[in-house]
């Protein structure tokens, strides 16, 4: 689409395109990564969105070079989509490794997790850790204290896994 500036002076077409906010970053990190057949865990911009954060995993796990690449490969996708940062990380989840999407919840079971909720329940909690028993679209089941727990993953407000040392 070609926009005229009125009175103009005999400019060229003028466009304007904007990235600003750090939902389309994502998804356009989402897909770059995807294609090269990572997971994109999480994608974070700090230090006033000059600082991008990428974190990236796979079935194998992920190896420096891995990191390497992808961390060449954005850089390439985000000079042509003009997005404004000063510095790139791209590493691994770790080991407590953030559970987003009911597919992290599936990938995970049978392994122990920490869940934080957004409110407190009736009995005035917030905090689940147990062992992951499973998840459907909606809600994931933890064992907690020996019983089955389930929690709406849209009322999370974090969950990780723990670390098994």
């Amino acid at each position: 689409m070609e926009h005229r500036v009125p009175g103009g002076m005999g400019f060229g077409p003028f466009f304007v395109c904007t990235l600003g906010i750090l939902a389309d970053l994502s998804e356009i990190v989402e897909r770059a990564v995807s294609g090269m057949g990572f997971e994109c865990v999480e994608v974070q911009q700090s230090n006033r969105g000059r600082l991008l954060r990428v974190f990236i995993d796979k079935p194998a796990g992920v190896t420096v070079d891995d990191c390497a690449a992808v961390s060449r490969q954005l850089t390439r996708v985000l000079a042509v989509e003009a997005a404004a940062y000063d510095r790139l990380e791209v590493s691994s989840p770790g080991l407590d490794r953030p559970l987003r999407r009911a597919i992290d919840f599936q990938r995970f079971a049978g392994q122990r997790v920490d869940v934080r909720m957004r409110d407190r329940d009736t009995s005035g909690r917030r905090r689940y850790a147990g062992v992951l028993l499973g998840c459907d679209a909606h809600s994931a089941t933890l064992e907690v204290e020996g019983r089955a727990v389930t929690l709406a993953l849209a009322d999370m407000e974090r969950a990780r896994l723990v670390p098994e040392l």
